[in-house]
């Protein structure tokens, strides 16, 4: 269809709001089976029902949660409840309606040309707009102005319609407008939301021109910025329809297929095998930081933190690869000692956490980490051959950057020690880069167990942790006495 006068002839004089539209292809979808917001994961049960009631109620929402809860992918995943394209008016700003046009410059067009005027479609992709909100962000930004110089270069009165410069909402006309980060709006810009979301319409600097938009209005916000940085102001909230609240993965299977979804793990030129185990220590330094006290729970731990540390751990091995001229990439749990700077800067401490420093905490959580899933793995697996050949005097002098071949051999007179290996869930006949690592595994869980020891500078030994790296314990911080501001005492070690 080219025309108005086609367009009528198809469509009647029907006509249907965003939020209808999204309601009907979402009931189809139900209908159909169709699986609704491909790669959004773990959420089936909890977040998905809330929002697909929500869309079924045609309101407008917002999304509350912590960083990394996949809150802005969930709202552009929703482009995907869109027609596939829609008519409008050929060069209108909004984006108006041929069949019920609602600014005046195309009101004027429509009854000039008729039924010859001609139409243009809108694809799915150009109908979502995004605003991150910041303090600086105006009215104007928002909803629009007056412009002198085009009322001037037309010799048209300030007050006409045809002066005025459309703002962001105005310009997602039959669309979906998301803002993230709501509570970082200035409130006077947040009382500015208030008759779209009620009225449905926007008055632009104070003269009496209404536009009655057609929008689906979404937000996200962090429950942390409504004290940190500004709130949502009452009223605001009271006219958003419905309150959903996003999460971080509950199960770890979950979260490794998030991190498998996200992460960058393909290399050129290379083959890369990431074994599960090392795919589960990744996602349990997660697990483990945000239940842990040093760590501050209100600022949450996000997803990204294992996406970041997968790919630094692969890049490691692929390091140590092209080193060695192995041609697989199999990343060790050692590895992700490397990928400290992703998990450093992917958490917030407590006063407890700032004493010991953010790279020992990182370490803490990497050997617990360790030690959950070794424990898991090999739960009733019996491991005195390998603990007893360290206690009679062995050692093993490896390091992130020791060859696959390197690594086998020298571990080969280790007794047990391929058997556990093989019980980790390396298949017979494996690359010995595959070997290696779970190899590295084993020792690494040992070490987590305190049942042997290593550093970086011997390798593995016997014994347990060395005591520069052993967490201080409380009868253990009586050692030294220092004086802190307001002449508190402090014991530190």
């Amino acid at each position: 269809m080219q025309t108005l006068g086609e367009l009528r002839q198809h469509a009647g004089s029907q006509t249907r709001s965003v939020k209808q539209e999204v309601r009907d292809n979402l009931v189809r979808k139900l209908q159909s089976g169709e699986r609704l917001f491909p790669g959004i994961i773990g959420y089936d049960e909890t977040v998905i029902p809330q929002l697909v009631n929500a869309i079924l109620s045609r309101h407008n929402f917002i999304l509350l949660g912590l960083r990394g809860q996949a809150k802005s992918r969930i709202l552009r995943a929703l482009t995907d409840l869109l027609d596939e394209q829609i008519p409008v008016v050929p060069g209108c700003e909004i984006h108006d309606d041929p069949l019920n046009p609602i600014c005046g410059a195309c009101r004027a067009r429509v009854a000039a040309e008729g039924d010859r005027m001609p139409i243009a479609w809108l694809p799915r992709e150009a109908r979502f707009v995004e605003k991150l909100a910041t303090p600086d962000v105006t009215i104007a930004d928002m909803v629009g102005d007056i412009d002198p110089i085009k009322a001037a270069q037309a010799g048209l009165n300030l007050a006409d319609e045809l002066t005025m410069h459309y703002g962001l909402l105005p310009r997602a006309n039959r669309g979906i407008f998301a803002i993230n980060e709501l509570p970082d709006l200035a409130g006077k810009i947040q009382v500015g939301l208030f008759n779209i979301l009620q009225e449905g319409d926007v008055q632009i600097k104070g003269y009496p021109i209404r536009l009655r938009l057609d929008l689906m209005l979404v937000f996200t916000a962090n429950p942390e910025d409504y004290t940190a940085r500004g709130k949502i102001i009452t009223p605001l909230k009271d006219r958003i329809g419905s309150e959903i609240r996003t999460h971080y993965p509950v199960s770890r299977p979950n979260a490794v297929a998030i991190t498998a979804q996200e992460a960058w793990t393909d290399r050129t030129g290379l083959k890369v095998e990431i074994p599960q185990f090392v795919r589960e220590v990744v996602e349990e330094v997660a697990f483990q930081a945000r239940s842990d006290r040093k760590i501050d729970k209100r600022s949450g731990v996000s997803q990204r933190l294992p996406i970041t540390t997968l790919e630094l751990v692969t890049s490691n091995a692929e390091r140590r690869a092209l080193a060695s001229r192995e041609k697989i990439v199999a990343p060790r749990v050692g590895d992700l000692y490397a990928a400290l700077p992703s998990i450093t800067g992917k958490f917030e401490l407590e006063y407890e956490g700032e004493l010991r420093g953010a790279e020992q905490v990182a370490r803490d959580l990497i050997r617990a980490s360790v030690g959950a899933v070794f424990s898991q793995s090999f739960d009733g697996v019996d491991t005195k051959k390998v603990v007893e050949w360290f206690d009679l005097g062995g050692s093993l002098p490896l390091s992130d950057t020791t060859s696959a071949e390197d690594v086998i051999s020298l571990t080969r007179g280790v007794q047990g020690l391929r058997e556990l290996a093989e019980h980790a869930g390396v298949a017979p006949g494996a690359a010995a880069p595959v070997v290696a690592a779970a190899i590295d595994f084993v020792l690494e869980g040992l070490c987590a167990q305190k049942k042997i020891s290593r550093s970086d500078e011997r390798g593995y030994m016997a014994g347990g942790e060395p005591a520069a790296r052993r967490p201080v314990r409380r009868e253990e911080t009586m050692d030294e006495e220092i004086r802190m501001p307001g002449g508190k005492k402090k014991y530190y070690n």
